[in-house]
């Protein structure tokens, strides 16, 4: 078993918890004395991916997204070029505290397909470990506090410690294995928001009037997915939900549509229902679930555009905010927060 010497983290992150654990494994590879580069997966140039050195660990890390890595993650593994080089996988997902414990999030089939790709490459998968950081995804819930997240970062960086020492080691590291099961049982959720979800919550983002047209948010998207339309900023479906936007934003006026995606629910689901009644064929369910995914998402694009220019008059921009629980002050906003808030 052979120590590493030169390791290369390439990591993608939309709110920092990403951004976070390679910075540990980094920290921690130079006490070992570690030749270690970090590279974001989406700076200028990244495009064209340099074939690492064939003796360094490659360790790659990006956070989970409707149980699976986000497109930009599975492209960047995709393009990768082929080599013999040991690959240890990483992820964050969505950690909570419950009094004293971290909360485990789920993989799902991040790992696997991942491993698929980088098998087929010559790439020898020598570890797959995820990390519960806290959860960012204030689209489904109110902004963790920043002691809870103050807590969790000193756990999982303890966590990182200890695993980066056994990579770095030489050893092998399988952690993954003990959510086998319900990753499995999980697989299919993430198969359907791969092929459907993404889209849906890539049309739940909108500047709401506290836009004040700076450009942020589109200079800062890693996928190029907001656009000027209407002199105001545009979410494509090209969007992969990592909020790097809204917690960005200094107005904080990005906000979930939560309104936007009630109604359009509703009303897909009652224009499904008068088609099937109207159709003279037998009605399955997968024919039911066919056709309600398609009436949804044309719904959804055709009543985020009216959304879109509803959203230039002031009266109207403010009652669409009002439908939306990130506007509350209460609902917070998310942000990775330094190590210095919590180390002693």
């Amino acid at each position: 078993m052979e120590k590493v010497r030169k390791t290369v983290i390439y990591y993608f992150s939309g709110t920092g918890n990403a951004r976070q654990v390679a910075n540990w494994l980094f920290e921690f590879a130079v006490r070992k004395d570690i030749d270690c580069q970090i590279v974001k997966i989406t700076r200028p140039g990244i495009g064209n991916i340099d074939a690492p050195s064939p003796d360094a660990l490659i360790i790659i890390i990006s956070p989970v997204q409707g149980f699976n890595f986000p497109k930009i993650t599975l492209d960047f593994i995709r393009r990768f070029p082929e080599g013999k080089n040991r690959v240890v996988l990483m992820n964050t997902r969505a950690g909570m505290k419950l009094g004293r414990f971290i909360t485990p999030g789920l993989t799902g089939i991040a790992f696997w397909l991942s491993s698929l790709f980088l098998k087929l490459k010559g790439y020898k998968i020598a570890g797959q470990i995820p990390f519960d950081m806290p959860s960012n995804w204030i689209s489904i819930h109110p902004a963790l506090n920043e002691n809870t997240v103050r807590y969790i970062h000193e756990k999982i960086y303890s966590r990182v410690e200890k695993h980066a020492d056994k990579i770095f080691s030489g050893k092998s590291d399988f952690l993954s294995f003990r959510d086998l099961v319900p990753d499995m049982l999980i697989a299919p959720v993430s198969l359907a928001y791969y092929l459907a979800g993404r889209f849906a919550f890539a049309k739940s983002f909108y500047a709401s009037d506290r836009c004040d047209h700076c450009g942020i948010c589109e200079k800062l998207c890693p996928v190029k997915a907001i656009k000027t339309a209407e002199q105001h900023p545009y979410w494509t479906f090209k969007c992969e939900s990592c909020m790097k936007c809204m917690n960005s934003c200094p107005q904080k006026a990005i906000e979930t549509a939560h309104g936007l995606l009630v109604v359009t629910s509703v009303l897909s689901s009652a224009t499904v229902t008068i088609l099937l009644d109207s159709m003279l064929v037998e009605e399955t369910r997968l024919i039911r679930t066919l056709l309600g995914t398609l009436v949804f998402f044309a719904q959804l694009w055709l009543f985020y555009n009216v959304q879109h220019l509803l959203l230039k008059n002031k009266f109207f921009a403010r009652l669409i905010a009002s439908t939306s629980l990130t506007h509350y002050h209460f609902w917070g906003r998310y942000k990775s927060i330094p190590d210095s808030k919590w180390k002693k």
